[in-house]
């Protein structure tokens, strides 16, 4: 099965890192959903809730206060302005 390599990176730390089936973020032009074999694509987003649902555990939650993410060839890049797990999540592998 396909999955999504995905990194979130805030100004000034590593967030966290791992193989997911999805991620959700809201953009400055609504939100938006990645799932393996999307199109390329750099969007700015809006700051609000992240979500991640790895290939195994429960789904992560990640606060953003804006910043970009980019997606190519199953790789996800997020670079957020500021980032914060939530509380119920564990980093991933860096």
């Amino acid at each position: 099965m396909a999955e999504l390599e995905v990194e979130i990176v805030a100004a000034d730390h590593f967030v966290w890192s791992g193989a997911a089936k999805m991620v959700k973020a809201r953009t400055s032009d609504g939100e938006i959903g990645i799932l393996p074999g999307h199109s390329p694509l750099l969007a700015i987003m809006a700051a609000g809730e992240l979500a991640i649902q790895p290939v195994s555990g429960d789904r992560i939650a990640v606060v953003v206060d804006g910043g970009f993410f980019s997606v190519d060839n199953d790789r996800v890049v997020i670079v957020a302005d500021n980032a914060k797990l939530g509380e119920a999540a564990t980093a991933g592998i860096r």
